[in-house]
């Protein structure tokens, strides 16, 4: 099965460069696409998070995955490798038409690879190392490191009360609100919400009636 992926970011921007891109070069290589997998989601957002996620889990050995830029799979080199990694694991051929790239079983690829690896690793040791100087830093200004106090337990108020969390959102009640009921800040509810797919649900249930509202 021979698979095409679209990204944007965001609405304003227009799939359908992508899709010819990737018709032009599938019929260069004979190749047929079998399905289009599309999705509007910033390319930060880690690959179990959106569609892609779940599209490399069910792709087969054998199976082809064509973007038009290895940027549409993701904005960090590190999740690039990763999931560079997992199509090499499971036989899945890769290619990326704007740059060329062909990441299947041959001995290119893999060296291609190897190189995309290493710059994954320094960028990490780099990311570490900027990391550890900027709290080293912080901590000479007499800055206090470390999880703001009570941060932890107003998560769990969240949880000891994620039903009722669910029904204030499912009556149109606002995410400010329910912070503010609950004293805490948006950060440790979005936190929340990305660990119990309930309670996104009924954030998507709410986001879905106010669009249905301004039509």
């Amino acid at each position: 099965m021979t698979i095409g992926y679209l990204r944007v970011s965001t609405e304003k921007q227009h799939l359908a460069n992508q899709q010819d891109e990737i018709r032009r070069f599938a019929e260069s290589r004979n190749l047929t696409i079998d399905s289009w997998v599309t999705e509007v989601v910033s390319g930060s957002k880690h690959e179990r998070e959106r569609k892609l996620g779940n599209l490399l889990r069910h792709m087969k050995r054998g199976d082809t995955l064509i973007v038009t830029e290895i940027s549409r799979l993701s904005r960090t080199l590190t999740d690039i490798m990763s999931i560079m990694g997992k199509c090499l694991k499971k036989e899945i051929n890769l290619y990326a038409t704007k740059e060329g790239y062909s990441f299947d079983n041959s001995i290119n690829s893999k060296v291609l690879c190897f190189a995309f690896g290493l710059v994954a690793e320094i960028e990490r040791n780099l990311i570490s190392m900027r990391t550890k100087e900027a709290l080293a830093l912080r901590k000479a200004q007499g800055m206090v490191l470390g999880r703001r106090k009570g941060s932890y337990t107003k998560y769990n108020i969240l949880i000891r009360n994620r039903q009722s969390v669910i029904r204030m959102l499912d009556q149109n009640r606002s995410i400010t609100y329910i912070c503010k009921k609950f004293s805490l800040s948006r950060d440790t509810f979005d936190k929340f919400r990305r660990n119990y797919p309930s309670v996104q649900q009924a954030v998507d249930r709410k986001e879905a009636r106010r669009k249905n509202t301004q039509k």
